[in-house]
């Protein structure tokens, strides 16, 4: 066997890709043990993966595939696109094999992937809702029932899978749907039928099959794919991103996770073709949904009609749909922008996201999900086991099995740090030399960063200064400053002939700041929200009985107190502090409006109340009750 066990790039390999700057590592470069990620991954491992693929059989998802194979009797069953449930599941247990090798999971991923070889047509076709249905309908519906979609997480899956084990068997599966979609899409003039995804998410696939095989026709597909949308072929309508061809898009528009797939494809495309056009469409969509249609936790989303986006500043917190698959797909696009860039608002974002709408998705028990992530709610939004339409649980899945694979890059230069969390990482330079990196910390709950070096030679170590430390950052090598112009959202290039033993102590500090929203984002008007470090806070009725939370009132010189509870939401850091109870808010005579008196005193009549605050990822673990991200001030 040529390829080498266990070295697993996550999400994109750049080493390959001329036109981006950074290059990622292999999820098995990097070991966390900190008490944050680690014991998700150790969840993930344990609970997540082996409940979803008993839900993946009870379900009949996997039925799904006998069917097609004509092993078991019966039509398809279940949404048109319930066979990527079963390829995250594959892609989240490859790159769990890539950093924690289990008999028993490769044993099961191979019978799962039996399965899914079983139910491939002859000429490569694989698509069970045709085959084990209205077989006739092939690639007569692609505006619809989302056969490239499911192409796409089959391909990741198996590129997964590959960089994982070293075997070729969904590879291959994988490769013969490519060849045969390669085969039937693409110009009339070369006698095939014009089409593109409803559902974008094979472009980025494509892409990356291209770079594991080295084989260019895949990536001429992603482009072909890109390059007609706008023709009327996928819809003609916002809703599919088909309205006008992809360059000339300037607002983040229609289903939410489709153009951010959309955006995680085209950039993916920029890094194999320099394409110009391609990176300014990306710049501009990135400043649209980051000045005018993101949530404060960096959810997507706004309008549950159509999972879609809605205008500038329509950002609704209860109603908020923000699809934690949103998340997702803006985790994988603004990693790609990191990699093309080395800009630090990249990361920024990715970061933020990762902690604030991804992972309420999923309950601390590692069994439950979010779909929707509102920002406020009556007791009654619930996470669930699985759902009809489960994208988001074996997508999680995925995202935490790799997501090593996000804290550190390589370039030419030398090595950049990410993201923190306390482990190791082991790293080969360009010239062949190994450096071997230890984190020591307790990040997010605090912000004091060790990084030790254990290597030799010249090289540059950049650590990023995250934007949300907005004042008071230290960097020492060897106890001596590194800088004295430390700029937040920015990477320091750290120079020098290091030795082993040297250590980089960064210090971020993380008081509680006070947010406000831009004016035009009605909900918010007279609130403000509460974030320490890179997390989102809330309050949740089940910490203040008796408290209306619609009247609560935070005032100016509010103070909080951090405070660390091990046993508490799965051990976390909650903010105790003061605020102020709106009586007159019950004061109306059961009248919904009345007459403004101008000669009313404007003072609020209240009275002080506690409050905890806790980390917005954790709510909802208790029993059921009212929660707020954003409150009233004075």
């Amino acid at each position: 066997m040529s390829v080498v066990n266990r070295t697993a790039s996550v999400v994109v390999d750049t080493a390959r890709s001329p036109h981006a700057r950074l290059r990622a590592l292999t999820v098995d470069a990097v070991r966390l043990d900190d008490e944050f990620w680690a014991p998700r991954i150790r969840l993930n491992r344990e609970v997540t993966l082996p409940t979803q693929l008993e839900l993946l059989e009870r379900t009949g998802r996997l039925a799904n595939f006998r069917k097609g194979a004509g092993k078991e009797s019966g039509r398809f069953e279940g949404f048109y696109f319930n066979d990527t449930d079963v390829y995250k599941w594959l892609e989240a247990a490859a790159w769990t094999l890539a950093t924690d090798p289990d008999p028993l999971l490769d044993r099961q991923v191979d019978e799962v992937i039996q399965v899914a070889a079983d139910a491939q047509q002859p000429n490569g076709y694989l698509d069970n809702y045709y085959v084990a249905g209205d077989d006739e309908k092939r690639w007569t519906e692609l505006y619809r029932t989302h056969e490239l979609y499911c192409a796409g997480h089959l391909i990741q899956a198996a590129v997964a899978h590959h960089r994982a084990t070293g075997k070729t068997t969904l590879l291959d599966v994988a490769r013969r749907f490519a060849d045969h979609i390669c085969d039937v899409l693409g110009p009339a003039e070369e006698g095939k039928q014009p089409g593109t995804d409803g559902h974008p998410e094979i472009e980025l696939a494509l892409v990356e099959l291209a770079r594991e095989t080295g084989d260019r026709r895949y990536l001429d597909q992603a482009r072909y794919l890109l390059d007609v949308r706008g023709q009327g072929l996928a819809g003609g309508d916002e809703y599919r991103q088909d309205h006008k061809p992809y360059r000339e898009l300037d607002a983040m528009v229609g289903h939410a996770v489709r153009i951010i797939y959309l955006n995680a494809g085209a950039a993916d495309i920029y890094a194999e073709t320099g394409d110009p056009t391609l990176l300014t469409t990306l710049e501009r969509l990135w400043d649209n949904t980051t000045t005018k249609r993101m949530y404060l936790t960096g959810g997507l989303g706004a309008r549950h009609d159509g999972e879609a986006f809605g205008d500038d500043y329509e950002l609704p917190n209860a109603r908020a749909y923000t699809e934690t698959c949103a998340a997702i797909g803006s985790v994988m696009w603004n990693w790609r922008m990191l990699l093309l860039t080395g800009e630090a608002r990249y990361a920024d974002l990715m970061e933020w996201t990762l902690y604030n709408a991804f992972l309420p998705g999923l309950a601390l028990n590692g069994r439950e999900y979010f779909y929707v992530n509102p920002l406020a709610d009556e007791g009654k939004h619930r996470r669930q086991p699985w759902f009809e339409c489960s994208c988001c649980p074996p997508n999680i899945a995925r995202t935490i099995a790799s997501i090593t694979g996000y804290f550190y890059t390589l370039s030419d230069a030398g090595i950049q740090v990410h993201l923190y969390g306390q482990g190791t990482a082991e790293i080969a330079l360009p010239d062949g030399r190994t450096v071997r990196l230890r984190q020591q910390t307790r990040y997010p709950w605090d912000g004091d960063v060790a990084i030790e070096v254990d290597g030799e030679g010249d090289f540059t170590l950049s650590v990023r200064l995250p934007s949300w430390c907005e004042q008071g950052a230290t960097i020492e090598i060897n106890g001596e400053p590194a800088s004295d112009h430390l700029q937040p959202g920015s990477y320091l290039p750290i120079q020098r002939n290091w030795s082993t033993g040297d250590v980089v102590r960064l210090h971020f500090p993380m008081p509680v700041t006070l947010i406000e929203a831009h004016p035009r984002i009605a909900e918010d008007t007279g609130r403000w929200a509460v974030t320490r470090g890179p997390l989102v806070y809330c309050v949740e009725q089940a910490d203040h009985a008796g408290v209306d939370l619609n009247a609560l009132v935070l005032t100016h010189g509010v103070s909080f107190m951090p405070e660390e509870r091990p046993s508490f939401l799965g051990g976390t850091v909650v903010l105790t502090s003061s605020g102020w109870e709106e009586r007159s808010a019950f004061d109306w005579d059961g009248r919904l409006y009345r007459s403004v008196d101008p000669t009313a005193e404007q003072e609020l009549d209240t009275h002080q109340v506690p409050l905890t605050f806790i980390p917005y990822y954790a709510w909802a673990n208790r029993e059921p009750s009212a929660m707020r991200v954003w409150l009233g001030h004075d």
